[in-house]
């Protein structure tokens, strides 16, 4: 019998939590694993429990909720032999959907019954981890009125048009192994994983498995061009606009001119003018569909 537990957060998203526990016991194979429910009581809480499961040697600790509480779970997991599951209930489901885990509730869990641990790449700034992306600029920008805003799909859509008709370019510059750059740029983006969420890919090449980081680094465009753009996010084609330049780093430092909002995961946050970005190799453990 494994241990696992499920951290709910029940807070994010748009769908209710009320139901999570119901569904555990419906559907996940009682005879395979022993669950254990708690819910998040205030930020950084998943951080903890999660460190604490795995100092009890628990076989799994599923992150029930959006990328800021797979963020907070998987932080507490790092450097550990228990794996991370993950149940999407919140707005984008970014690193959800990069592995292909269902955002419908009932069939996330029953994948848990068929699952497999595989060990995935993850990445700091500043020794802050990130799973799926780290981004600066204009996505970092939606990202803080995103968090401000009625959440799903319709929220981030309205923030992002919010946005689009007021944001200036920034310059930045960006140093690491054969990269001395300097650039301006509407955003730059650096992704373990491909997508922001919602589908949207803004590095459709990104691998959580083969110890890179994919930088997309997106030019001043014109409002004419924005709608051609939006859909290669969609069509996972973005990299092959003429505005978007690519890159591949294992540890890089970006200097911007003012210190503001960056995204961790979707997660606004205020850092400073030096960014130190790194991949951290095979660090974590992850539970997704049994392949074979």
């Amino acid at each position: 019998m494994k241990n696992i537990a499920f951290i709910v957060n029940p807070i994010s998203g748009t769908k209710a939590k009320n139901r999570v526990a119901k569904l555990i016991r419906e559907t996940l194979d009682l005879q395979q694993f022993s669950p254990t429910v708690v819910v998040t009581e205030y930020a950084g809480h998943a951080t903890q429990l999660a460190q604490q499961f795995a100092l009890e040697g628990y076989y799994a600790v599923v992150a029930v909720g959006g990328d800021g509480t797979v963020n907070e779970t998987a932080c507490g997991l790092v450097g550990t032999k228990t794996a991370l599951g993950i149940i999407p209930n919140g707005s984008g489901n970014g690193f959800a959907r990069h592995l292909d885990i269902s955002t419908r509730m009932n069939r996330a869990i029953e994948m848990l019954n068929s699952s497999e641990a595989i060990n995935v790449d993850y990445a700091t700034v500043n020794d802050i981890p990130f799973f799926s992306t780290f981004g600066i600029g204009f996505d970092a920008v939606v990202a803080q009125d995103f968090a401000d805003s009625s959440r799903g799909f319709k929220g981030y859509v309205q923030s992002i048009f919010k946005d689009l008709f007021q944001y200036k370019p920034e310059t930045y510059q960006l140093k690491g192994e054969g990269i001395d750059l300097t650039t301006t740029a509407f955003l730059i983006n650096f992704a373990n994983a491909g997508q922001w969420g919602y589908d949207a890919y803004i590095a459709p090449k990104a691998s959580v498995q083969d110890g890179w980081l994919d930088v997309a680094i997106v030019s001043e465009f014109s409002l004419m061009e924005a709608a051609g753009m939006a859909i290669r996010l969609f069509t996972k084609n973005i990299d092959e606009h003429l505005h978007m330049n690519t890159l591949r780093t294992k540890d890089m430092t970006l200097v911007r001119e003012t210190e503001g909002v960056v995204h961790i995961d979707g997660t606004p946050t205020q850092m400073g003018k030096e960014l130190h970005v790194k991949i951290v190799e095979e660090g974590l453990k992850v539970l997704v569909k049994k392949r074979f």
